[in-house]
């Protein structure tokens, strides 16, 4: 599974309400603005919107999982489950976001380096809303960057671990 994430400097708008030099961050993000962020298409892009962005700190995103996707006609005829390796690059895409949008870090397609500590706790199917809170643990030289990834279903967690990501140019 490769994930790949394409970073660039955020956009900073200021707010009327504000003072003109005071810049107001953005908090969510629609799916046409994600797809700016991340390199990836359907059927590959899983995130359908961020709903909370801190800066540097974290991102929580949502999939709407429906019936219709690719990977349910195989897995498993008769009873749909969603796998966890697109549970696990789902938590990742939200991570890039938090990657993506930091100032501080080099142009370039950030990259999975390793996947740690990574549990299945409850099945995702078909009509459930997976909302995944994933935050930074650390970033090192600019390049490299481990997170911690949490995937909820109606508040119960689904599945949860460490992700990193390394920057390729």
């Amino acid at each position: 599974m490769s994930t790949l994430i394409q970073a660039h400097s955020p956009e900073v708008t200021t707010s009327p309400e504000t003072s003109e030099n005071t810049p107001v961050i953005q908090t969510t993000f629609t799916i046409e603005e994600i797809q700016q962020m991340l390199p990836h298409r359907y059927p590959f892009l899983l995130v359908d919107r961020i709903i909370d962005f801190v800066p540097g700190k974290k991102a929580v995103g949502i999939k709407n999982v429906t019936f219709n996707e690719p990977q349910f006609q195989g897995h498993f005829p008769g009873r749909s489950l969603m796998p966890g390796v697109l549970i696990v690059e789902a938590m990742a895409q939200v991570g890039g976001v938090v990657m993506t949008q930091m100032s501080d870090v080099k142009s370039g397609l950030f990259v999975f380096a390793g996947i740690d500590k990574v549990r299945f706790r409850r099945q995702v199917v078909p009509g459930d809303q997976l909302v995944m809170t994933v935050e930074l643990l650390w970033v090192k030289q600019r390049r490299f960057g481990k997170m911690q990834g949490r995937a909820e279903v109606d508040g119960q967690l689904a599945a949860e671990g460490e992700l990193m990501f390394s920057l390729v140019n």
